[in-house]
């Protein structure tokens, strides 16, 4: 019998795409980051019935991190993904639109922020580096930079800040935002960093990777804990089956 009181989380799990994608492989962090927050997290594979599952019994979906390629129409003109192709593009695009259409909370987080932004009309770039300054090594897993958030966004709200300190690994970037996403925080080299659908009650994505934060900065534990305390209230909204109580 599950909690009648903690939120389901439905998290996208990643790949091995480096190796051909043979293997799920997902970092931990993302599953803690929800338990530390008062949620119940379950990986979701490459399933169509994946979307059934999350629709049916998710109170909130999460999207994490990968390298995989999109639509080259998702693309500046003349740009492109160097990343392989992935069966997780369709299965996690259908997620994240049926979560949006039914205005469920929905947290994308590096590669889910980029899905978020693109299918609200923002555009990337395959090469992050070519719209920034240089000052900042975004593909670095070990760099920590300052962002600067946008007064009077809900992320401003949540983290009760207006500078964040943030990791920072991906050679991928939104670099056109569309008129139905709220940029809500940029690098000091201008390259946005997270954004959020003010038409939702909470659709946000963030570049950077709170869920390696969690043990260090109050905002990375912050951001969880909104999203699934949104998530709970989706969850008492909604009448979910009797095999899950």
């Amino acid at each position: 019998m599950l909690p009648l009181n903690k939120p389901i989380i439905g998290i996208i799990l990643d790949e091995n795409t480096s190796q051909g994608g043979a293997s799920y492989e997902t970092g931990k962090g993302y599953f803690r980051a929800i338990e530390q927050a008062g949620g119940i997290a379950i990986g979701l594979p490459y399933a169509a019935d994946s979307l059934l599952i999350a629709q049916t019994y998710c109170d909130g979906l999460m999207s994490t991190g990968a390298r995989i390629k999109f639509p080259n129409d998702w693309y500046v003109p003349g740009d492109g993904s160097p990343a392989p192709e992935s069966e997780r593009f369709e299965i996690e695009r259908a997620l994240i639109e049926a979560f949006l259409a039914e205005d469920r909370p929905y947290l994308g987080i590096c590669n889910g922020m980029q899905l978020l932004g693109c299918l609200s009309g923002c555009r990337m770039s395959g090469q992050a580096a070519a719209y920034t300054d240089g000052t900042i090594a975004h593909d670095d897993r070990e760099t920590r930079h300052e962002v600067l958030v946008t007064a009077n966004t809900k992320l401003a709200a949540i983290t009760g800040q207006d500078r964040l300190e943030v990791n920072s690994f991906h050679r991928e970037a939104l670099v056109e935002a569309s008129r139905d996403v709220i940029v809500s925080a940029r690098a000091s080299d201008g390259l946005i960093e997270a954004i959020e659908r003010p038409d939702r009650r909470f659709a946000i994505g963030v570049q950077w990777h709170p869920e390696r934060l969690i043990s260090e900065t109050a905002d990375s534990r912050a951001l969880f804990a909104a999203f699934v305390e949104a998530a709970r209230q989706d969850g008492l909204a909604r009448v979910k089956p009797l095999s899950t109580l």
